[in-house]
C-alpha cells in the first residue's frame, strides 16, 4: 500500500484523480490488489502534462516531405498551411480568442485530414512523415476488421478482464499527449459494430469532445486536444456522415506510370539495394526497361507491385553474387526476362 501511495504522489496526476486514487488504495483488500495496482500502474503512466517540442519550421518539414515523397504536391502544401497557422498561434500567443489566450488553444482546432486513396498509394507513410516533420511521436491504432467499440474505449473495471481502450495505450506508449495517432482504415471495421464505432469516432474527433475523452477503464476525462489525428481509408462509402463531416479528405491520387519510374529510381531502389547489402555498381538499370518493370502485370495503383518486382531483382542479383558469377550486373532488354517473372 506504502509502494502504491509513493507511485500516485510522485506522478503528475490531476487533483482529484489523485485524491480518488488514495482512497481506492485506503480501502484496498488483499482481494482487490491485482486490480487496483493494475488500475494505479496505468494512470501514473499516462502522460497528463508531458509533450514534445512542436517543430514548426516550414524549410525542415517540407525537406522531409520531399525526402520521403515524390510528387503530393497539394498534400504537402495542405501540411505546411496547417503548420503555419500553429506558428502563428504560437507566436502571437498574448492575444485572446474567446475569452481564451491563443496559446491556450492547444491548436485543438487542427483539420483532422482523412486520406482517401487505393492500396499502395502512401497514405500511411506520409501520416509518418508529417510526424517526423513535426518532431512528434508516431503511432498507429489499425481499424480494419475492428469488432467492438470497447476496443477503442476500453472495458468497465468491473469486468474481471477488463482491458484498457486502443486510444488510451496510443497515448501511453506515444509517453507524450500531443502524439500523431493515425486511425487507419476507418472504412474497414466490422459490420455489426460499425455504428457504435462510429459513434466513438465522433467524440474522438470533435474538438468539442476530445477535450474531455473518457475510457470506461481510466473512468478519468483524458484530454486529446493536442494529439493531431489523421485517418486513411480506400473510399468514403462506409464511413457514417457525422465522422465525414470532422473530417478534411484528401484525395491520394493513383500513380501514373512515369511517376512510378521516377519513385523506383529515387526511392524504392535505393532503399531495396541498401537492405539486400548491394551497391549501385553491383545493379545497373537500362532506362528502357524501366516501363517492363513498372508494369509486369497490368496497371497497379499503389507502388507495392513495383516494390515487390525490384524486391525480386535484388533477390536474384544478391544469388549470382554468392554464387560467383559476377559482381556487376545490368540489366538490358535481352536479358531482362531472366530476372523478371514469368507469369
Amino acid at each position: 500500500m506504502n509502494d502504491l501511495e509513493k507511485k500516485i504522489k510522485s506522478a503528475s496526476l490531476p487533483s482529484d484523480l489523485e485524491e480518488k486514487s488514495l482512497e481506492l488504495v485506503e480501502r484496498l483488500t488483499a482481494a482487490d490488489y491485482e486490480s487496483v495496482a493494475h488500475y494505479i500502474d496505468w494512470i501514473t503512466s499516462l502522460p497528463w502534462e508531458k509533450r514534445t517540442e512542436d517543430i514548426l519550421d516550414l524549410q525542415n518539414a517540407k525537406t522531409v516531405l520531399d525526402k520521403h515523397h515524390y510528387g503530393l504536391n497539394e498534400i504537402k502544401e495542405r501540411i505546411l498551411e496547417y503548420l503555419a497557422v500553429m506558428y502563428l498561434r504560437k507566436e502571437t500567443g498574448a492575444k485572446e480568442f474567446k475569452g481564451l489566450k491563443v496559446s491556450e488553444l492547444k491548436f485543438m482546432r487542427a483539420p483532422i485530414l482523412c486520406f482517401v486513396g487505393l492500396v499502395g498509394t502512401g497514405k500511411t507513410t506520409i501520416a509518418s512523415s508529417i510526424a517526423e516533420a513535426m518532431g512528434r511521436k508516431f503511432i498507429r491504432i489499425p481499424f480494419g476488421g475492428m469488432g467492438d467499440a470497447l476496443d477503442l474505449r476500453g472495458q468497465s473495471r468491473v469486468r474481471p478482464d477488463a482491458e484498457v481502450g486502443q486510444v488510451i495505450k496510443a497515448l501511453r506508449r506515444a509517453g507524450s499527449k500531443n502524439p500523431v495517432i493515425l486511425l487507419d482504415e476507418i472504412d474497414r471495421v466490422g459490420e455489426a459494430a460499425r455504428a457504435d464505432i462510429m459513434g466513438v469516432l465522433v467524440e474522438l474527433l470533435d474538438p468539442e469532445q476530445n477535450m474531455g475523452f473518457t475510457d470506461h477503464y481510466i473512468d478519468y476525462p483524458v484530454d486529446l486536444s493536442e494529439v493531431l489525428f489523421i485517418a486513411t481509408c480506400n473510399n468514403t462509402t462506409n464511413i457514417s456522415t457525422a465522422v465525414l463531416d470532422r473530417l478534411e479528405p484528401i484525395q491520394m491520387p493513383s500513380y501514373s506510370d512515369e511517376e512510378k519510374i521516377a519513385i523506383a529510381k529515387d526511392y524504392v531502389l535505393p532503399s531495396l539495394l541498401q537492405e539486400s547489402g548491394l551497391t549501385a555498381d553491383n545493379l545497373q538499370i537500362d532506362p528502357d526497361i524501366w516501363p517492363k518493370i513498372v508494369r509486369p502485370l497490368g496497371f497497379d495503383a499503389g507502388v507495392r507491385t513495383l516494390e515487390r518486382t525490384l524486391n525480386g531483382l535484388c533477390r536474384k542479383v544478391a544469388k549470382l553474387m554468392v554464387e560467383g558469377k559476377g559482381r556487376n550486373f545490368r540489366l538490358t532488354s535481352e536479358n531482362i526476362k531472366e530476372f523478371l517473372p514469368a507469369w
